[in-house]
């Protein structure tokens, strides 16, 4: 083959990849109007890739970090507790329960997320720690900054449902779900979520450091 040729070629193939894969640009607000952070949105359809990595949810100050974290089904994650006190991490979620008796440093094995859902992990400990993850059945998914924006980037052509889920959401995702047809070219969405009151722990001030504390 004329090594031009093959060149041009070449270049065409990854012109027309640019042209085909597109862009969802989401917005979501809360039932005030104001942006929402710590909003997963994610996409079901097309092809499924096998899960990332593994993921990573510290504790550090005696909080997780980080708050939501949004990983495909099958991820395993692991717990690192950075504090200089032991921890004991949980999860009552019909999703996936587990526990993590007291530690301190990094546990031997990670805990793979193997059921799609929503996990609420807490501290036996520290009443106020709590995080979220969202377990989902696709490898599309971002989550909003505090302007409540997400881009999901290189979407193959074909219809998509989009979905915006956060752990104050009053419902089910599923009722507020949008169908998108990607084609190339970048899309805008918008959702509205509804919220119910945050009822979480507060930390207690003046707490000192040392023991289970």
């Amino acid at each position: 083959m004329n090594p031009l040729r093959g060149g041009v070629l070449l270049v065409a193939i990854f012109f027309a990849a640019d042209v085909v894969a597109g862009s969802l640009e989401i917005t979501v607000k809360d039932d005030k109007g104001g942006p929402l952070s710590d909003a997963v949105v994610y996409a079901t359809g097309g092809t499924v890739a096998p899960p990332r990595k593994a993921a990573v949810i510290d504790q550090r100050d005696k909080q997780f970090v980080p708050y939501v974290t949004a990983l495909q089904v099958g991820t395993a994650v692991m717990f690192p507790n950075s504090d200089n006190i032991r921890h004991h991490v949980y999860s009552f979620s019909p999703a996936k329960k587990f526990e993590l008796p007291l530690y301190s440093g990094v546990p031997a094995e990670p805990v793979v997320f193997d059921k799609v859902g929503f996990v609420t992990l807490g501290c036996n400990i520290h009443d106020w720690m709590v995080a979220y993850v969202a377990v989902l059945p696709t490898p599309y998914f971002q989550l909003t900054g505090n302007d409540g924006r997400a881009v999901l980037k290189d979407l193959a052509p074909g219809h998509y449902i989009l979905q915006a889920w956060h752990p104050g959401l009053k419902g089910p995702p599923e009722a507020l779900a949008q169908k998108v047809d990607v084609g190339g070219a970048t899309k805008e969405l918008l959702f509205t979520l509804p919220l119910k009151p945050d009822v979480r722990a507060k930390r207690a001030p003046g707490l000192t450091t040392g023991g289970y504390r």
